[in-house]
């Protein structure tokens, strides 16, 4: 999740002045890979620093913002383990594609699609998840999940963690960030609970469907600011025509 730090707005609701961290999960418990098996740990050199979901055997989801400056050389993905460091499957990277359309100062349209080196081995904890076609209403629950940060500036959890969350009115949300809010996101949080750093690129689900992917928030579980996710029912066609040509 990217952070939104020292915000300030002009009135058409321009952002002038930010400080955007990569964005572990606040107020969640363990879970194991089992109850999410399409979490994807993305890693460099090993270490986890975004996360992601599985779409199909050779194809993963993340945000467009985990890859700024990433070449596909450097990066890797595990599944099927709980443990961000060990176990499951650990595969390359072979090509990256982001949206053309993101934009790092709105953060529209944050997402990418990886394709990887070698096929995922499906099993119980490894295992695609389907998009969803149509946004989710207001109120519905969801779940997201990932090794990110427990707290903001807090540190990060090896251990996977999920938080049930609800989706969030849009011109709620619209209002809480003075008109960022944009069609291809969506908005979701609970009392003491969000995403945070390190989430970023990782899932939101909603009735078994990839409905969100971590993007960003101001401060992590700020009762203020609702934490925002692409909005994979509007970027729908995108990845799936991405996914067939990257």
């Amino acid at each position: 999740m990217l952070l939104l730090n020292g915000l300030f707005l002009i009135s058409c609701g321009a952002l002038i002045s930010a400080k955007w961290l990569p964005g572990r999960i606040v107020g969640g418990n363990s879970v194991a890979i089992t109850s999410v098996p399409w979490q994807v740990s993305l890693q460099i050199n090993g270490r986890h620093f975004c996360g992601g979901s599985i779409y199909r055997e050779d194809i993963v989801i993340t945000a467009a913002h985990c890859m700024a400056s990433i070449r596909p050389i450097s990066l890797s993905v595990r599944v099927g383990s709980t443990d961000s460091n060990s176990g499951g499957q650990s595969v390359r990277v072979s090509k990256i594609l982001v949206h053309e359309d993101y934009d790092e100062n709105t953060v529209a349209n944050d997402v990418a699609v990886l394709r990887l080196e070698s096929r995922l081995t499906l099993n119980a904890s490894v295992r695609a998840i389907p998009l969803a076609y149509k946004v989710p209403r207001t109120a519905d629950s969801a779940r997201v999940s990932g090794w990110g940060a427990i707290g903001y500036q807090k540190p990060a959890s090896s251990t996977l963690l999920a938080a049930d969350v609800a989706i969030v009115d849009q011109d709620q949300c619209n209002r809480a960030y003075g008109g960022l809010i944009q069609n291809v996101m969506i908005c979701a949080s609970a009392p003491g609970k969000d995403s945070c750093q390190g989430d970023s690129g990782g899932p939101l689900v909603s009735g078994g469907k990839l409905v969100g992917i971590v993007s960003f928030g101001n401060g992590c579980a700020n009762p203020n600011y609702p934490g925002v996710y692409a909005n994979v029912a509007k970027l729908r066609s995108w990845i799936r025509n991405a996914a067939n040509r990257i």
